[in-house]
């Protein structure tokens, strides 16, 4: 005889995290255009990481205590998710001077601050 197990139910803590970290990702979409596409990237250790991008172009993440956690926000947000950053995905991140001047002063042995 086999036994069979399901998948446990989210802990309530589980799950107001997932829809504290919805609130913020709802909130990003809001200010960058209406919308945003995401990505759920397993860090290591304890952390999951949301990567967002608005419909503006404008860039983002969030970090979640687990992939569950992190997929229940996601979900709990109704932004689309996608398997990975490339692609369309990536084409439509922008950068400000910021970045490429950060950027720049990283590959020319510059300070990162």
């Amino acid at each position: 005889m086999s036994e069979t197990t399901t998948p446990a139910a989210p802990s309530a803590r589980d799950e107001r995290r997932a829809a504290r970290i919805a609130k913020h990702i709802k909130a990003f979409a809001a200010a960058h255009g209406g919308s945003a596409d995401g990505v759920v990237e397993y860090i290591g250790g304890i952390s999951t990481r949301i990567a967002l991008v608005g419909a503006d172009g404008a860039w983002g993440d969030q970090v979640a205590p687990s992939v569950a956690v992190a997929d229940r926000a996601v979900q709990l947000s109704g932004i689309t998710v996608h398997e990975s950053f490339e692609g369309e995905l990536g084409l439509k991140v922008r950068t400000s001077a910021y970045e490429w001047k950060r950027m720049a002063g990283l590959q020319l042995g510059g300070t990162q601050g």
